[in-house]
């Protein structure tokens, strides 16, 4: 029975006294084990032989894609076997909460509870369009990605290797941000030892601070989604993007737990990836149609979550891949129309969780107000209690 089995049945033997419910489990530690992954072994945080790592990273900017998907094949033999997180997507944490609430309104006889909803302007859900750019090769691809994101009306954030991987000219951060798209920093020299070594980390997060103040970087990305969220304290980012809701085709296997941004140790808002990078779907599922992304945008969508989308400009460069990729734009264009979906820059996403969480739901004469700044674009919700389940609906408009 998977970890999350094991939370929802525990709620059933919730009981209350004079004093109030009584839980059979500390809910707060419970989810803070799962969104900063303290329920995976430590032994599961890296490839299964640090050597195996470290020759891997050394030789793979020599493998030809073909070559390295094979190995990657290999140590992700057993994906199918592993039963949580759940795939293809993850919502323990979300399911927790909303559970927890119900249970919290039964017992104070409300069955209507309002607060701010989730996201600006009453839109259902948020979604990002990130590209990380690993090779010369991807960062000489950008403007053409550009391009093809303007065609759908989407802006993107471009995550960039300082060193050694690639130059990094001024003309090329400039071209990004004239374009109105962001500019972010994967790591530093996209080596998979970042978090392999504590001292190491310290010394490479200093000059990986320094690049952030030199490209105007809010946002910060692991190479390969490595990550320790209780390191993440030496970054001076106000966002990161590091880890998935679940980890499953990942080198480092675990997962957050949830579709829904959080903060992380020392203050950095979590923008977890929801979505399976174009790179695994591709190469290790060796799938070129949309089949997958439509079932995580829909459960996503469902659960008013964060679509966080991984395309790589290397990996889209021909066809069929950048047919995949051109349709997964349209795709995203019609959720803006039909489903009232957010499409902005992890940025205004990071910026807008912020002002949410420092938001305060007073009463007012006609019901309730929010006050804050950015409560101009908030609106007041309501949790509702349907049996077990919990629904929500949004306040009448004025």
């Amino acid at each position: 029975m998977s970890a999350s089995n094991h939370l929802f049945d525990a709620a059933e033997h919730v009981r209350s006294d004079a004093s109030g419910m009584l839980l059979p489990f500390e809910a707060a530690q419970v989810i803070d084990n799962l969104r900063y992954e303290r329920y995976v072994r430590s032994g599961q945080r890296t490839l299964e032989k640090a050597w195996v790592k470290d020759v891997y990273y050394r030789f793979r900017p020599l493998m030809p894609v073909a070559f390295r998907k094979h190995l990657q094949g290999f140590y992700l033999r057993d994906r199918d076997r592993i039963q949580f997180p759940h795939w293809p997507v993850d919502r323990s944490v979300d399911i927790l909460l909303e559970r927890l609430l119900v249970l919290a309104m039964k017992e104070a006889g409300r069955d209507r509870l309002p607060f701010i909803w989730f996201w600006p302007d009453r839109h259902s859900s948020c979604g990002v369009m990130t590209h990380d750019v690993e090779t010369k090769e991807g960062r000489d691809f950008c403007g053409r990605i550009m391009d093809i994101d303007d065609e759908h009306g989407i802006k993107g954030a471009f995550q960039i290797v300082p060193e050694r991987r690639y130059p990094v000219p001024v003309s090329y951060l400039e071209s990004i941000r004239e374009r109105g798209f962001e500019i972010n920093v994967q790591g530093l020299d996209h080596v998979g030892d970042l978090f392999g070594n504590r001292e190491v980390f310290v010394e490479s997060a200093r000059k990986i601070n320094q690049y952030a103040r030199e490209y105007g970087a809010r946002g910060f990305r692991s190479p390969a989604l490595y990550r320790n969220t209780d390191w993440f304290q030496d970054l001076e980012f106000s966002y990161d993007m590091s880890v998935p809701s679940v980890a499953r085709l990942e080198a480092q296997r675990g997962g957050c737990c949830t579709i829904m941004p959080y903060f992380l140790p020392g203050g950095m808002t979590e923008l977890p990836v929801t979505m399976t990078e174009d790179y695994s779907l591709f190469h290790i599922m060796n799938d070129y149609s949309m089949s997958l992304w439509e079932k995580q945008m829909r459960l996503i969508i469902e659960g008013h979550g964060l679509m966080n989308v991984i395309v790589h400009p290397d990996y889209v460069t021909a066809r069929p891949a950048m047919d995949v990729f051109r349709k997964l734009l349209e795709r995203m264009n019609r959720l803006v129309a039909d489903d009232g979906v957010w499409m902005t820059l992890p940025k205004e996403a990071d910026r807008w969780w912020r002002e949410r969480s420092q938001m305060k739901l007073v009463p007012a004469e006609t019901g309730w107000k929010i006050e804050g700044p950015g409560s101009d674009r908030a609106s007041v919700a309501f949790a509702c209690v349907d049996g077990d389940r919990l629904t929500y609906e949004h306040e009448a408009k004025e």
